[in-house]
């Protein structure tokens, strides 16, 4: 069960539109009782005769037979066209409900008019965070909220950071220090309640299973380092949306 979700969580098709299932009742439910841990979305045909494409977590697609009895946890590729149709169906379907997204537990920076809205969760020891970090550095006209999400699993002692950096006197001052400079703050000391417990849970609800995590004001999840280019595209096709 544990290597299930691991690879359900790494899951990462040019079909025309069809019409679900008649018996998609039936198969969620079975899919529902074999995955009582998973959140089974969008049910519909798959790419190969078959498989039933199944949107698990609002984030990842597996397939699966008609009866929910087995699972395919892979890439479907076009061998013509050497799309990768899996993934491509991913981007589609991973949104979160951005108002779902509390920024009062954010870092706060506000850059230009600070008129465009971005979420990133990060972890302050994940090296994609801080190669993410030096192409937000290029961006205008923007608020950047970030969510402390150290994933202390894969980075011991980074919480520590964390909680340092939100603890520190200029938040946002801290975290561009340690992200772009390499320079820790101080341990904290005294009280200081962090709002790091209630992050982990809101991404573990919105299936953001790895850092960095960027969420755009139209609810799009992009996972990744993405370049500032590809940030600015998704900045201007949220703002059309939005």
């Amino acid at each position: 069960m544990k290597f299930f979700k691991a690879a359900l969580m790494a899951a990462c098709f040019a079909v025309p539109a069809m019409n679900s299932y008649a018996d998609d009742a039936s198969l969620r439910a079975a899919l529902q009782e074999r995955l009582p841990d998973a959140r089974i979305g969008q049910i519909r045909p798959g790419p190969v005769p078959g498989l039933v494409e199944v949107v698990v977590n609002g984030v990842s697609v597996i397939y699966t037979d008609k009866k929910g009895e087995l699972a395919f946890i892979g890439n479907v590729i076009n061998l013509k066209t050497r799309e990768n149709l899996t993934k491509k169906r991913a981007e589609e379907v991973a949104f979160v409900d951005f108002s779902q997204i509390p920024l009062t537990q954010a870092i706060v920076k506000v850059k230009g008019d600070g008129s465009r809205k971005l979420v990133v969760f990060s972890d302050p020891d994940c090296p994609y965070c801080k190669q993410l970090e030096k192409e937000l550095a290029f961006l205008d006209n923007v608020t950047i909220y970030t969510m402390l999400y150290p994933l202390e699993q894969l980075h011991p002692g980074a919480r520590k950071k964390a909680e340092a950096v939100w603890c520190s006197s200029d938040r946002a001052r801290a975290w561009d220090d340690l992200m772009l400079h390499g320079k820790e703050p101080a341990v904290a000391t005294g009280e200081c309640k962090t709002p790091l417990d209630e992050i982990q849970s809101l991404a573990q609800r919105l299936s953001i299973t790895g850092t960095p995590g960027l969420v755009f004001q139209n609810g799009k999840l992009a996972p990744g380092a993405l370049s500032t280019e590809q940030i600015e595209a998704l900045l201007k096709k949220a703002a059309t949306k939005s």
